[in-house]
């Protein structure tokens, strides 16, 4: 009698597993470069684009398409001599390889760190990239949760708006640095490579700002507040977390939903969700 009675005390007692639990108990886990954030896996960092086929990686500062990105190479070689003062002018483009201005390619998300992380998505070149990948885009919902981590802060380090934790509402503009005027000039490769008063590209490499972490328990996401407003899966066009010169000090909750899906520059990239398996 006594086993059975405790036996029934441990069914009474017991509770259903959250679906977390449940799958990590199940043995489902994340890939070494996402993080298990709640239900969800998440990249870790933001999205870098390499070729599915060949493994190269795409030029950072054009979009992920030959025929724009040799146009955009071919427009800025003349623009950078009439807008902006001299010393923009003799800023150099990034160089845009003669394989990626010709060649057929299919763009993939890669989540690494201490790389320059892709700008010039569109939301159909994002979700592409993310499938690619064997991926998907990020739900708003998920996004957001991921980014306040297991503590559920505004923050990914903490409850209130810390200036210098993320790289975000940034001392420079590179638009006015460049062209004189921060709504000028926005498809401009060069953008990404303004330095600011230290002499560092205001875009900083994937992972480069530790104290801007959300954290699962031992896992750790980068970044999802700053550096490259992140497109996440919405047909409207919504993206989130803000953009290093973006002046925002809503944390997790910054959200663009003013642009069309198809807009793209050097603000935006993404990264990548997909279930647990």
């Amino acid at each position: 009698m006594l086993l059975v009675g405790v036996a029934v005390v441990a069914l009474a007692t017991s509770r259903p597993l959250s679906p977390a639990a449940a799958a990590e108990k199940a043995g489902r886990r994340c890939p070494a470069d996402m993080a298990r954030a709640g239900a969800v896996c998440i990249d870790r960092w933001e999205a870098s684009l390499v070729d599915v086929t060949t493994g190269r990686a795409l030029s950072p500062y054009y979009p992920p398409l030959p025929a724009a990105a040799a146009r955009l190479h071919a427009v800025w070689q003349r623009e950078r001599e009439h807008l902006g003062g001299a010393d923009a002018a003799r800023m150099p483009l990034p160089e845009l390889s003669r394989w990626q201005r010709r060649h057929r390619y299919t763009p993939k998300a890669v989540s690494r760190p201490g790389v320059v992380p892709n700008g010039y998505l569109s939301y159909p070149l994002a979700k592409r990239a993310c499938e690619a990948a064997g991926k998907r885009l990020c739900t708003a919902e998920e996004w957001v949760r991921a980014c306040r981590g297991q503590d559920d802060r505004a923050f990914p380090y903490g409850a209130a708006y810390v200036a210098g934790r993320c790289n975000v509402f940034r001392e420079a503009h590179p638009a006015a640095v460049l062209h004189g005027d921060p709504s000028l000039g926005h498809q401009d490769p060069r953008l990404n490579l303004v330095l600011d008063a230290a002499g560092l590209p205001l875009l900083r490499r994937t992972g480069q700002t530790p104290d801007c972490v959300s954290r699962w328990a031992e896992e750790a996401v980068y970044d999802m507040v700053g550096n490259l407003d992140e497109w996440v899966d919405d047909e409207a066009g919504v993206f989130l977390g803000g953009f290093y010169s973006r002046s925002t000090k809503q944390g997790c909750e910054a959200r663009v939903s003013s642009h069309a899906p198809t807009y793209s520059d050097y603000s935006l990239g993404t990264r990548c969700c997909r279930d647990p398996g």
